[in-house]
């Protein structure tokens, strides 16, 4: 096998373990929109979604994140990467309140 298609392989494995991951961690949902469910196939495939809605990006910013990730194998139509930097400069924009994550059960103790 070729060192790419061994690389991308690993990637494969990678992501489909944090996607198993994610699901039984309770992970945040995206908020709703147009593009939320293209947002939750393309991202959560490889990370959980706590690690979109923790940031809070400049639209320009989120423009290099999404550009960096479709580099990096996210699966993104060309007609869906303006939507998707939309979705996200909209929801997680540097003026929108902080993320606080939900506590676990064992850490409310």
């Amino acid at each position: 096998m070729s060192k790419p298609k061994l690389l991308a392989l690993c990637i494969l494995i990678a992501c489909l373990g944090a996607f198993a991951a994610e699901q039984s961690a309770g992970a945040p949902e995206l908020p709703p929109g147009a593009i939320q469910n293209k947002a939750r196939t393309a991202c959560t495939t490889c990370h959980d979604a706590h690690i979109i809605v923790q940031q809070r990006l400049s639209k320009a910013a989120w423009g290099k994140e999404v550009d960096k990730m479709i580099k990096w194998g996210a699966i993104v139509s060309p007609s869906d990467r303006d939507a998707l930097v939309e979705y996200f400069s909209a929801n997680f924009a540097p003026d929108k309140p902080p993320y606080v994550a939900q506590r676990s059960a064992s850490s409310k103790r």
